[in-house]
């Protein structure tokens, strides 16, 4: 049925360059059709998909003074490319950088991350921030601030 449809108003359309727009609401109104929450909570969850795969993606790459800011703009990059994002830093801190031999190197763990997520859509903005707390003994992610 789409097809026949689309086809009805290329032909009629013969005129004017044809889009697929035209047939078709946005992926993202569609993908809103998916959130039963307001847009406050949906922002609040795509600062948490950011942080949980800045942690999740990276934790255990290979990491050194000699690769540091590589690394770092790495995940940078790669979170800047998901949806929503607005900004992102992140500061890896290595705290032990001594090699017992050759074969021994550092991996990434949580507690090295330090990163600063924003998330801005439809007038929502949500600041999402992970670090290290030492008075908890973890690596936290928690939303510092956000506004609309």
């Amino acid at each position: 049925m789409f097809i026949m449809n689309t086809l009805k108003i290329f032909v009629i359309s013969l005129n004017r360059p044809f889009t697929f727009t035209e047939q078709m609401t946005s992926r993202e109104e569609k993908a809103s059709k998916m959130f039963s929450c307001s847009e406050r909570e949906r922002a609040l969850f795509e600062a948490g998909i950011k942080m949980g795969t800045i942690y999740h993606q990276f934790v255990g790459t290979p990491v050194s003074p000699h690769n540091v800011a590589e690394l770092e703009q790495a995940i940078e990059r790669s979170v800047k490319v998901q949806p929503f994002v607005e900004s992102v830093k992140v500061r890896i801190v290595i705290r032990n950088t001594e090699k017992k031999d050759t074969y021994d190197y550092v991996s990434l763990t949580g507690e090295m991350i330090d990163t600063i997520v924003k998330i801005s859509m439809k007038g929502v903005t949500v600041t999402a921030e992970m670090r290290y707390i030492e008075e908890l003994d973890y690596p936290l992610m928690y939303v510092s601030d956000i506004s609309s």
